[in-house]
């Protein structure tokens, strides 16, 4: 397995899916100055010239949701996700996209000071953050004493807060990116 990589982009997510799921694999650096996500060799990779890309054989992926989904999937001895079937796989599933359809974007908002609309197509931070803290419940994890790629997702949008110098401002998910980071694989910048 080869993750297209640069310290300072979103890769680092799935640079930690990948450490948490013990797996072997290559970082391929990508040198963002020069712009190398938008060769045309890269662009067959993630038509997007964004980071992360994941390149597994013939399997190729891009978006930080898919590659932990899919490296959840394909070392399920890590126990990262339900199983396919099992009834939690639809709440972690929505967990997945919800850390990039309404968090991230709502925290973005917050940390930049801009209103968030109705026509955004996104919640506000404060509800994104309400619904983070009833989803973790009574934790550790957001599955209980579980760890799994949602806590990659939805926790990766803590721990870059704390890495710009926020926070949330709630003891309950404070404590949460706490334990996030002092996991022996958590994600790192720089």
């Amino acid at each position: 397995m080869k993750l297209y990589f640069n310290p300072r982009s979103r890769a680092v997510v799935a640079k930690w899916m990948l450490d948490e799921c013990g797996a072997k694999y290559e970082l391929v650096p990508i040198d963002l100055s020069k712009r190398e996500q938008k060769s045309p060799e890269y662009l067959k990779i993630n038509p997007a010239g964004k980071l992360p890309a994941l390149v597994d054989g013939d399997a190729r992926l891009f978006e930080n949701p898919a590659i932990c989904i899919y490296l959840a999937d394909k070392f399920p001895e890590a126990k990262l996700a339900p199983k396919i079937g099992a009834p939690e796989r639809g709440r972690y599933l929505s967990l997945m996209v919800y850390s990039t359809a309404q968090l991230e974007p709502s925290m973005g908002d917050r940390m930049m000071k801009v209103e968030t609309t109705p026509q955004r197509g996104w919640t506000d931070a404060e509800s994104a953050l309400d619904a983070v803290e009833r989803e973790l419940g009574d934790g550790p994890w957001l599955f209980g004493d579980w760890f799994t790629a949602a806590d990659v997702m939805i926790g990766s949008m803590f721990v870059y807060m704390r890495m710009l110098g926020g926070k949330s401002g709630r003891p309950k998910l404070e404590a949460y990116a706490d334990r996030l980071m002092a996991r022996p694989h958590a994600m790192k910048m720089g």
